[in-house]
């Protein structure tokens, strides 16, 4: 038997959030039974943590259909777990993942541990070919009329590549249609995992959807990931505020799902390019179990 956790990230409000099953102790597990207990637990994402040493995790992403190469959520829940149960103080600790070694850094208040901050992987910015534009209105249920002429309509990566799709209004995101289908055609042709609309609330602050069914996530409610490339994206055009060399926004996410959540994004930019996307969140333990994946 197999003791998991699902938790609730980016919120710290239980049943709210994006959840992820988190497997503290994966070592012994085939690839074969990560990929049951992962649709056994039905979340996502879930995030298995195959080997431990001091300041360092080795740790794997898995959707209920297939492996991934990194998670955002996934990871702002282990940190937590890790420092609730003790296993973590704050010390660096670092993540080896798919893509590469993902620090992460441990926010405290009031002597508890509070909010997980990961450093993503470099941004990587991709053009979207002005003749999909018309595709990606249809597949999310909307005339190009309500795209928002003054933000990126992208493919950016800080871990996964996605597709930004910029709205004119928070009301737009929500009432979005989209078709599932036409969106894995969309994902395939593009190279992404899954399509992000977003639209302005405030200067530093956006509204989102995550669709990914090319990789068995319809809708995703809060997507750390996402969150960091789409900021990073934006600090580099320069449409969001900064101090000197630091931008930060907030992405509010989940609203129309009814698990709303929200991501914390600090870029560092030299010359005008993101040298540093870092991602924060808190998150809550719903609850815990255990399961055989090789009886799944």
């Amino acid at each position: 038997m197999v003791q998991y956790s699902e938790v609730s990230a980016f919120t710290e409000t239980p049943g709210m959030g994006n959840g992820a099953g988190v497997i503290l102790e994966a070592g012994a597990l085939t690839d074969a039974e990560m990929q049951r207990l992962a649709a056994f637990i039905g979340l996502p994402e879930s995030v298995f943590v195959t080997d431990v040493s001091p300041g360092r995790a080795r740790v794997r992403y898995f959707t209920p259909t297939q492996e991934i190469d990194f998670c955002g959520h996934a990871t702002v829940a282990l940190g937590l777990m890790l420092a609730g149960r003790g296993h973590w103080r704050g010390e660096p600790l670092h993540l080896e993942t798919l893509v590469g070694t993902v620090p992460l850094e441990l926010e405290v208040q009031d002597g508890r541990p509070h909010r997980v901050w990961m450093q993503q992987p470099t941004l990587e910015v991709r053009d979207v070919p002005r003749e999909l534009r018309g595709r990606i209105a249809e597949a999310l249920g909307v005339n190009e009329r309500v795209f928002h002429r003054g933000l990126p309509l992208a493919s950016a990566y800080t871990g996964l590549w996605t597709t930004f799709v910029p709205l004119v209004d928070a009301m737009v995101v929500d009432s979005l249609d989209p078709d599932m289908d036409a969106i894995r055609t969309l994902s395939e042709d593009l190279g992404v995992t899954g399509l992000h609309p977003y639209a302005p609330m405030g200067p530093d602050r956006f509204a989102a959807r995550d669709f990914a069914p090319l990789v068995g996530i319809p809708e995703d409610p809060v997507t750390g990931s996402a969150s960091g490339a789409l900021i990073a994206l934006l600090a580099e055009r320069g449409l969001i505020p900064r101090r000197g060399t630091l931008a930060a926004g907030t992405c509010y996410q989940g609203h129309a799902m009814g698990q709303p959540g929200d991501v914390s994004v600090e870029v560092t930019l030299e010359r005008d390019r993101a040298s540093s996307v870092r991602v924060g969140g808190c998150a809550v333990v719903e609850r815990e179990g255990r399961h055989d994946p090789r009886g799944a």
